[in-house]
């Protein structure tokens, strides 16, 4: 019984982050902002552009799950897996914490979706993490 529970769980989990690329907005109300993490940047395939705004000194905090998972994949869009699996493993263990939303609309835990786009990098799935 326990595995059926933990499976029907785990499928949960996993459904709605497979059936759409994670897009998380960065903003948790319609008045803020949305954070300086390259989102058009990697949205319109600019992903040098995206890792050198990501890598410089921003308002940002550097332990910030956005801009991690955002680093993440740009380095993964331009095969520098290493480096890739290490931003995302940072967004995993950030201190820093929040839902983030995604691409449609749903939410998700910043560390969920840092471990989504870590799995898909690490299983050769075509579509990453992206945060805005």
């Amino acid at each position: 019984m326990k595995k059926i529970l933990l499976a029907t769980i785990a499928l949960a989990f996993a459904a709605p982050a497979a059936a759409h690329p994670i897009i998380v907005t960065g903003s948790d109300d319609q008045d803020s902002a949305p954070l300086p993490v390259a989102y058009d940047e990697l949205k319109a395939g600019h992903n040098q552009v995206a890792v050198d705004k990501l890598s410089r000194d921003t308002t940002l905090d550097a332990r910030d799950p956005s801009r991690l998972i955002n680093l993440g994949t740009a380095y993964a869009r331009l095969g520098q897996t290493a480096k890739a699996q290490t931003a995302y493993t940072a967004a995993i263990n950030s201190p820093i914490r929040y839902d983030v939303e995604l691409a449609g609309g749903d939410y998700m835990d910043s560390r969920w979706a840092a471990r989504t786009a870590l799995a898909n990098l690490n299983q050769g799935r075509p579509l990453l993490a992206l945060a805005r």
